[in-house]
């Protein structure tokens, strides 16, 4: 029984496949029928060479006199090949992995860069693989390589390097729509590397640094009208409450003493200068 998915998009495939309704012919007929008389007659040696083993994974195509027989591939298990007359073909259908070489590439900013990848897909109609393109994998794996230059030389750079997936998605789904015919679908489509000049990736790498930059400083000046603010709010309040002050002098010795400083600079409120000079003053007449 064959286990291939009947879906609209292979019968349409199928489709493609010049389908006569006219038989062999009589000449063909005798043909069939002389070959086959040839196996009974050199029976049971005949049987090594007519009887084909197809596995779980493979379908054969088989061509009797130069037609498809009959109009679809046969499934896994034995098959019957008649010398002389019947040429088969197998198809694996397990997924097959291409590695795209890399690609140079002019992309929109003209920037010249390499990029490589890879590619998955696995046949679903054995016929049209084998009758409608002569070498379906030499064939997917060329166009999967035009259809990465076409696709990324409509892009920049900097989409290039930000956009892998939807870039990637796009070229699957031209592949896929390309492949159609020939019986192929595209499963999967990854950009895997980017390589770009050194000049370019210092000429990167510098903008990101002045863009680093621009960003710490305008972060700094921020930072610096917060620190204004908060001054002018605290001198408001050190303004209104003197005593205020006398304890932030305390709290500053008391950070200065946990240092272990030899030196201690202790700050003296200006107004206190001219009663400590009257003071002095007033001694030194009294002693005189």
């Amino acid at each position: 029984m064959d286990s291939e998915t009947n879906t609209p998009r292979k019968e349409s495939a199928e489709n493609l496949v010049a389908d006569r309704k006219e038989g062999i012919g009589v000449c063909g007929w005798i043909l069939v029928s002389l070959s086959f008389l040839f196996v009974v007659l050199t029976f049971p040696f005949s049987i090594w060479a007519c009887v084909k083993i197809i596995k779980e994974y493979e379908r054969a195509v088989v061509f009797r006199l130069g037609r498809i027989l009959p109009k679809k591939a046969k499934s896994p298990g034995l098959l019957l090949v008649l010398p002389c007359t019947d040429v088969f073909t197998k198809v694996d259908l397990r997924t097959v992995t291409w590695n795209i070489p890399p690609q140079e590439i002019l992309t929109k900013d003209s920037v010249t860069t390499q990029v490589d990848g890879v590619v998955y897909y696995r046949i679903y109609s054995a016929i049209s693989s084998v009758a409608n393109v002569s070498n379906v994998h030499l064939a997917t794996y060329l166009l999967a390589q035009t259809t990465l230059r076409n696709v990324l030389g409509t892009q920049s750079l900097s989409q290039i390097l930000s956009s892998r997936e939807e870039i990637a998605h796009n070229i699957q789904a031209m592949l896929d729509s390309a492949t159609h015919k020939w019986g192929i679908k595209v499963a999967r489509v990854e950009i895997k590397d980017v390589r770009i000049p050194m000049e370019m990736q210092r000429a990167m790498a510098a903008e990101a640094e002045a863009t680093r930059e621009a960003r710490a400083k305008v972060v700094a000046a921020e930072g610096e009208m917060n620190a204004s603010k908060a001054l002018k709010q605290a001198s408001t309040v050190l303004v209104e409450s003197p005593v205020a002050l006398q304890l932030r002098y305390l709290q500053t010795l008391a950070t200065m003493a946990t240092e272990k400083n030899s030196t201690i600079v202790f700050p003296l409120p200006i107004n206190m200068v001219p009663g400590l000079y009257k003071n002095n003053g007033e001694k030194k007449i009294g002693s005189n």
